[in-house]
């Protein structure tokens, strides 16, 4: 059973950066291809990023592209989330997944963290 914890969340100017990270207990991250979705008020939670086992191929929401990069460190069990040029429209709550399948659909990934919030300010 594989716990996920999200940190690093937070408030920001719109143009700034935050960076999220994932610490994963009770199983081993390099598994998993892990992912991140995120979740505005009101909203259906969406695709955010994802990225390999091995962390050699990732994909990104339209949305994010050229903006924010996610990475692993499989030594730390741990995955991040780089987040640059940050826009209102980015406010939401981010959750962590781990699946079996690299994947940009939710129901491929089998463990989610509790999210972090993100406030971005205009």
């Amino acid at each position: 059973q594989v716990q996920l914890v999200e940190s690093g969340g937070g408030l920001v100017q719109a143009g700034g950066s935050l960076r999220l990270s994932c610490a994963a207990s009770g199983g081993t991250v390099s598994r998993y291809a892990m992912g991140w979705f995120r979740q505005a008020p009101g909203k259906e939670r969406e695709f955010v990023a994802t990225i390999t086992r091995s962390g050699g191929s990732t994909t990104y929401g339209d949305s994010v592209k050229g903006r924010f990069t996610i990475s692993r460190d499989n030594a730390k069990n741990t995955v991040y989330l780089q987040m640059n040029s940050l826009k209102p429209e980015d406010t939401a709550v981010y959750y962590c997944a781990a699946g079996v399948q690299y994947s940009v659909f939710q129901r491929e990934y089998g463990y989610w963290g509790q999210g972090t919030q993100v406030t971005v300010a205009s």
